[in-house]
């Protein structure tokens, strides 16, 4: 049952290739033979065995966090290591698999619906395929529990359909076996002057691979790679076919989709009808990665904190409402602006093949962390480096033929993670702290202070601080100095975004008894943050234990057992335009400031009951000049 879901959740992107890369091949060479095609074919065989099977199935599913895979679960595990600028190649690489999110359903669900055309070359297929992505990504707020349970059998349907749709047309041309030997495959490259066009072609045979290793954390690796046979094996069954069919119909193939061209007359329809699911499940299986991506980059400090909602109770299942809307726009922009599926093809693969080079280089630098052998990791590195180097440089080329698209797609949102990581860097680096039992006295004689008007019984600050030894400096302004705020108790929280997924746990310190507790609350990147009900649990623990009594210190509450009231207070850093600071530090700085708006308040991002916030400006000053002292005469 385990392989059956994960052949319906991990392989639809790579599963649906078979709709477009024989016939990108063909549109390569229109004037192709035997030996182009066996060659073609041997390409395609060889890349999934190379870059699928060896990189992806063999070595980079071992390199899990906590069970959860991807470019940003990988970055999660050497971001501690002291190359501080790994994150650079992590964010390229997540921004250009969100790109590839962007163009992979619009291509998959044309290309599926284009088969119609056989039937009635005047059928409306943009406006079929707009219907179609709408429906897609609509659905997605809902969830997918109802329909998630037929993936996996429908899937199981679809690769056993590509599988035999191929073997029946082996026997048109028996020579295309001679695609399992490599040769071949060096030959077409050799022989023909534009090899970088073909491998262009050949790449879209593997770009659903960086999927498949982001969705290790839905099904697990064993599940994945002992599926992969199977798939493995339809696949290169069907390309065999397609391949065997074009050399048997030569040159009567020519412009012909030999996807469709394969099936029987009879089954046409029904063909085309299974092409449309796989392509709807493999662009549900896409948008559910980038859900997960986003909340991840969120996690690691890369993107601001968005709206997260949790459709169902699956595994892993997410949803966040602007990634959504931003995918869905880039989709429908994408379907206008090319309309066609060899359009799109034209455009496709550059983008995730950005991504590759960046997950071999965190791969090299996790497994030497890892202690393999440094020859090995070498060889890994340049061998893979090499040849995905080689497939960008083909790649390139499709660049004025709309391959800008996803770059510019990829650039807007890689750009967004580094101007919001440096500038969090930035902000975090002239925040000052202070030793907290220092100050334990005077808090202590504030809560005792009859003269000071009582704030609220319980007052909640949230620190940013990373050691319960020390507090901000504001925070302590704001108890001491802004106002003194007195009250029962104080409660200093601080929120740890743990890099494994499911984390949800809490350690709490009595730093003054029955008035000052320190509280420490790490959440794992798919939770959604809920700090008042957090608090509210840890508060029954602490009462339960008699570290804490909550009965409000109001003679006429306390009579009557009532408990206090709490206030949350949040201190918001502003960057004060009184920094003396460089002018590219303060265009991050105001960069940074615009894209707060697009994410959620501090307080909802937290989750805390925004009727009992307060927030507290104060000013960002950034010096990293000496400042003029004015001079008294």
């Amino acid at each position: 049952m385990a392989l059956l879901v994960t052949i319906g959740i991990v392989f639809g992107d790579i599963g649906t290739s078979p709709l477009y890369v024989m016939k990108a091949i063909t549109g390569v060479n229109g004037n192709y033979n035997a030996d182009y095609i066996i060659g073609a074919v041997s390409c395609i065989i060889w890349t999934l065995t190379l870059q699928t099977t060896l990189k992806y199935v063999v070595i980079a599913l071992r390199a899990d966090n906590k069970g959860e895979g991807g470019i940003l679960a990988l970055y999660s595990l050497v971001k501690r290591l002291p190359r501080k600028w790994l994150y650079i190649p992590a964010a390229i690489g997540a921004s250009t698999l969100i790109a590839d999110g962007v163009i992979t359903p619009a291509v998959t669900v044309t290309s599926a619906i284009e088969g119609v055309t056989v039937l009635d070359q005047s059928a409306p297929v943009v406006p079929i395929v707009i219907v179609i992505i709408t429906a897609i990504f609509f659905v997605q707020q809902l969830g997918t529990k109802a329909i998630g349970r037929w993936f996996g059998p429908f899937m199981l349907l679809w690769f056993l359909m590509l599988g035999v749709l191929g073997s029946m047309h082996i026997g048109d041309a028996p020579s295309i076996l001679k695609a399992f030997n490599p040769y071949y495959a060096v030959k077409v490259l050799v022989d023909y002057p534009f090899w970088f066009l073909i491998l262009g072609a050949v790449f879209l045979c593997t770009t659903g691979a960086e999927a498949l290793y982001s969705d290790l954390g839905h099904c697990g690796r064993m599940n994945i790679t002992y599926s992969w046979i199977f798939v493995k094996i339809m696949l290169i069954l069907n390309y065999l076919g397609q391949g065997a069919w074009l050399i048997a119909s030569t040159p009567a193939a020519a412009g012909v989709n030999p996807f469709y061209a394969i099936m029987p007359a009879g089954f046409l329809v029904p063909g085309i009808l299974m092409s449309t699911g796989a392509a709807i499940i493999a662009s549900q299986a896409l948008l559910s990665g980038s859900f997960t991506i986003f909340s991840e980059a969120m996690g690691l400090d890369f993107w601001p904190r968005l709206k997260v909602k949790y459709p169902s109770a699956l595994k892993g299942q997410l949803y966040i409402p602007l990634v959504n809307t931003f995918l869905y726009v880039g989709c429908i922009v994408t379907v206008l602006l090319f309309r066609t599926s060899s359009a799109m093809e034209a455009a496709y693969g550059l983008a995730i093949t950005i991504t590759m080079l960046m997950t071999t280089v965190l791969l090299g630098f996790y497994l030497r962390h890892k202690g393999v052998a440094k020859w090995i990791v070498t060889l890994f590195m340049v061998s893979f480096l090499i040849l995905e180097s080689v497939f960008l440089v083909s790649n390139m080329f499709k660049f004025m033929h709309g391959g800008w698209y996803t770059l510019l797609l990829a650039g807007i949102v890689c750009g967004v993670m580094l101007v919001w990581r440096r500038a969090r860097n930035i902000r975090n680096s002239y925040i000052e702290y202070r030793d907290f039992d220092s100050y334990l006295d005077i808090i202590r004689d504030i809560c005792n202070d009859r003269e000071i008007p009582k704030y609220a019984s319980n007052v909640v600050y949230i620190s940013k601080s990373e050691s319960p030894e020390k507090v901000e400096s504001k925070l302590l302004y704001s108890i001491i100095n802004k106002h003194p705020k007195r009250a029962d108790h104080y409660w200093v929280i601080r929120v740890h975004y743990d890099d494994a997924p499911e984390t949800l746990e809490y350690s709490s310190r009595i730093l003054i008894p029955h008035t000052l507790i320190s509280v420490d609350i790490t959440i794992g990147f798919r939770i959604q943050p809920q700090v008042s009900v957090y608090l509210r649990q840890i508060v029954e623990d602490l009462v339960a234990s008699g570290d804490i009594d909550l009965t409000s210190r109001y003679p006429s509450l306390r009579e009557h057992g009532i408990p206090g009231d709490f206030r949350f207070i949040i201190i918001h850093r502003l960057f004060s335009a009184s920094s003396n600071c460089p002018a590219s530090c303060r265009m991050v700085m105001s960069m940074y400031g615009f894209l707060r708006h697009m994410g959620l308040s501090d307080e909802r991002a937290l989750g805390l009951d925004t009727s009992s916030v307060t927030v507290e400006n104060v000013p960002l000053i950034i010096n990293t000049n000496t400042s003029r002292r004015i001079i008294r005469r």
